[in-house]
């Protein structure tokens, strides 16, 4: 009998379907929203720049949280049985650690760069600033990256915390795996949302789509991974992945002047 959606082995079926329900009725709002913010930014308003701020941090510290929240739930509901070798089959690139680390290094640039903004403006920090925040920003993205990949690794006790071997750490960490999607997609959507014509004819569709699987690499499947490691093996994920993404193939195939696309 299978289970049902809400049980912890269903959470990537549900978190495809939220993605879904959030890009079919809500996305085009969302996006206006954020144009609206970033334009606001460029013209240096205070109040849009730290929640573009914000948004940055929390995509560097949502997935290392929720990681660490529900990592011994999962691996207790796994009762010891070894995930699939999912980095094998799936050539290793959607769960490569050097690719991840490189998507950390691209957010803490954001955020490094918010901050020199913010703190120094037009003058120069100084090579010593640089080169520290440099450093330490390379130690905040190992520690990032060996978060969120020890998730995959059973701990050999369980947390000394009561709060993390029970069940409200697992919830919150799955409503931050959660939040951390929902920013991704929202990135992904602003991008789909480029004002693009239909093709032009079998090249320029043949060219969209690898670019649609690139950002796919980029912002699909790296907040998706803490559910695909137990779950890519069943057809209907990867049928419920391209259904909870259809809106943005749509638009990027078709182009963005189709219904629903205008603001």
């Amino acid at each position: 009998m299978p289970a049902p959606l809400l049980d912890s082995s269903n959470r990537g079926l549900l978190l495809d379907l939220v993605v879904l329900g959030v890009n079919l009725l809500g996305m085009t709002l969302l996006d206006g929203f954020f144009r609206g913010v970033l334009r606001q930014a460029a013209a240096n308003d205070p109040g849009a720049m730290s929640m573009l701020f914000g948004c940055a941090v929390a995509l560097f510290v949502l997935a290392p949280l929720g990681a660490s929240l529900k990592r011994w739930h999962y691996h207790r509901r796994l009762e010891g049985r070894k995930v699939a070798d999912v980095s094998g089959r799936l050539g290793g690139c959607l769960f490569n650690p050097i690719f991840y680390f490189c998507l950390t290094a691209v957010i803490f640039a954001a955020v490094n760069a918010f901050i020199m903004q913010r703190v120094f403006g037009n003058r120069d920090p100084g090579g010593a600033v640089f080169v520290s925040s440099i450093f330490v920003g390379l130690g905040l993205m190992v520690l990032h990256t060996f978060l969120v990949y020890r998730f995959f690794s059973p701990p050999r006790n369980p947390p000394r915390s009561a709060f993390m071997r029970g069940p409200a750490s697992a919830i919150i960490g799955d409503a931050c795996l959660f939040a951390n999607m929902l920013l991704f997609q929202l990135i992904w959507n602003l991008l789909s949302f480029a004002g693009l014509g239909p093709p032009s004819g079998a090249v320029d569709v043949v060219a969209r789509l690898l670019v649609l699987c690139f950002l796919a690499l980029l912002l699909y499947f790296p907040p998706r991974m803490f559910y695909l490691a137990e779950d890519a093996g069943r057809a209907r994920t990867w049928l419920m992945i391209l259904l909870a993404n259809a809106p943005v193939i749509a638009r990027v195939l078709l182009g963005s002047s189709i219904p629903g696309a205008q603001h």
